[in-house]
């Protein structure tokens, strides 16, 4: 469905951004990776696909790398069609207790970086009254959780971005649409699952357990796999005129 088509994925190397680079490979869209840590497996993950795959290691808080990140996009593979905003961090503290420094690096990280790769792909994208950009905001960009100010106020603002970049392009083949995910066991996640069982004295599975229990009433992780699909209807014709949404996949949590 996407043979021709140039996909941009941030924080793709692990987690959910790889489950989505690896789901828009297997219907035929060239990948450009972006992320830190290993980079030769997910690579080799996406030409097993039978996808072409190129990397770009753009620091997200930085706007010129970003930028430079789009245009090695479209030189590489001669467009960028489809562009994925999934690059985040975390930290997890009360307001008054949170770093300055860690709070405007998430607000870099997980919002401004939205928009500086949205600001630079446009422009292409428009010319050819075709493409996708579809932000992965979280759970978090609908409703809060304490301890996770600059997450929560980030990922609002990826929310809100998403529907004005959808107004603006309303009338074009341009559309951009978020994906919420309630609980999806990545790195970080793990990272809070460890931290819970560490301070608690349980187990990793007593720990996990808790941390589902507190929100999602269906008990279970999405996979990155499930989001990866999410990300291909919204490429597909039946997404067509899907614009501005902020589609949760949640088991449940907002339901409550």
């Amino acid at each position: 469905m996407l043979k021709g088509k140039t996909a941009l994925v941030t924080g793709s190397t692990s987690g959910i951004g790889l489950g989505i680079a690896k789901a828009l490979a297997a219907q035929g869209a060239h990948i450009v990776l972006n992320g830190f840590g290993d980079i030769e497996g997910p690579q080799a993950e996406i030409v097993a696909l039978g996808s072409e795959v190129s990397y770009h290691g753009a620091d997200m808080s930085k706007p010129a790398e970003i930028e430079a990140m789009v245009k090695h996009a479209s030189e590489r593979f001669g467009s960028l069609d489809i562009l994925v905003n999934n690059a985040g961090i975390q930290h997890v503290a009360r307001i008054e207790n949170f770093p300055v420094e860690r709070w405007d690096a998430i607000i870099a990280i997980n919002m401004s970086s939205v928009f500086h790769a949205t600001r630079a792909a446009l422009p292409a994208m428009r010319a050819k009254n075709w493409g996708r950009i579809i932000n992965v905001a979280s759970i978090h960009g609908l409703v809060a959780s304490a301890e996770k100010s600059a997450y929560v106020t980030a990922k609002h603002g990826v929310v809100g971005l998403t529907k004005v970049t959808a107004l603006e392009n309303a009338t074009t083949g341009v559309t951009c649409n978020a994906i919420c995910p309630g609980w999806v066991l990545t790195p970080l996640v793990q990272k809070q699952v460890d931290a819970k069982a560490a301070a608690l004295g349980i187990s990793n599975d007593e720990a996990i357990r808790l941390l589902l229990g507190e929100k999602e009433p269906s008990m279970q992780f999405t996979t990155p796999e499930e989001l990866g699909e999410l990300a291909v209807f919204f490429c597909s014709p039946a997404g067509n005129n899907v614009r501005g949404v902020a589609w949760n996949m949640d088991g449940g949590w907002t339901a409550q």
